[in-house]
């Protein structure tokens, strides 16, 4: 597949990484010259110098036979311009924004969409890490929480200690416990190994558990593995950036929350 990635930062160097080792044509551009040298001396891909949401800068990178653009320079405005010349211009089938400002994320839906700014996939890390922290908090002792079918299944890691019902026992014995839940074991590791769960695989002390269940399901589950923590009722976020404000103001509704911020301006406008 012919990828061409616009941004040479710590996200589009680590995307050319990895998309050049899974054998893609790769190129990058960025207005850094020195980032993009450092890059090609360590990786099989092509380089352009230029404004990324010029159409001539996107024509020397090869748009006019690229199968996919993505976005990712530090600039919301030049990632999404980028996007609509890609469209327009060069017709490039697949194409994925990088989108920070909450002011864009939040009307999304009436942004992103073919007859208005083209764009195939968008991502916004604050919101990806504030659902996930606010999902972690939702499930006291998790590990990890992955949302299926808009939130009504979920994903869940759990570490199996000593005193839940299942440890010692076999994944088929879940069945007894919990006859009228429906859960499966997805995945196990045991001291940074993985263990294909099978009906009568044992589950032991120190195992990380990953299983899949109904939301409503989630925590009678956890229980089976580990004791159940305390809900959470008194959060501290330390830093009031982007992700920090955003955490708090969707959590604060549920918990109880303090914030710690460096600038006492930016601590007086998240009080407000």
């Amino acid at each position: 597949m012919k990828i061409l990635i616009l941004g040479a930062g710590q996200v589009g160097g680590t995307l050319a990484r990895n998309l050049a080792s899974e054998k893609n044509d790769i190129t990058i551009v960025d207005t850094n010259e020195s980032a993009l040298e450092e890059l090609q001396t360590r990786l099989d891909i092509r380089t352009v110098a230029g404004q990324a949401a010029h159409p001539t800068t996107l024509r020397k990178a090869g748009a006019d036979d690229t199968d996919m653009l993505i976005a990712v320079t530090s600039s919301d405005e030049t990632n999404m311009i980028a996007c609509q010349i890609a469209h327009t211009l060069f017709r490039i089938p697949t194409k994925i924004c990088r989108v920070r400002a909450q002011a864009y994320v939040q009307r999304a839906d009436e942004l992103f969409k073919p007859e208005s700014i083209p764009v195939d996939v968008t991502i916004a890390p604050e919101q990806l890490v504030t659902r996930a922290i606010a999902r972690l908090l939702e499930h006291p002792g998790a590990l990890q929480v992955l949302d299926f079918a808009e939130g009504r299944v979920q994903l869940v890691g759990v570490k199996a200690v000593i005193g839940g019902p299942l440890v010692g026992n076999r994944i088929r014995d879940i069945r007894k416990h919990m006859p009228k839940i429906d859960t499966r074991v997805a995945a196990i590791y045991r001291q940074g190994q993985s263990v294909a769960p099978q009906g009568d695989t044992e589950i032991l002390d120190g195992d990380e558990v990953f299983f899949i269940a109904a939301r409503q399901d989630i925590m009678p589950v956890m229980g089976e593995l580990r004791r159940i923590d305390k809900p959470y009722r008194r959060i501290m976020i330390a830093g009031g950036g982007n992700i920090g404000a955003r955490l708090a103001e969707t959590i604060e509704s549920q918990f109880q929350v303090k914030l710690i911020e460096h600038s006492l301006k930016r601590c007086e406008m998240l009080s407000e």
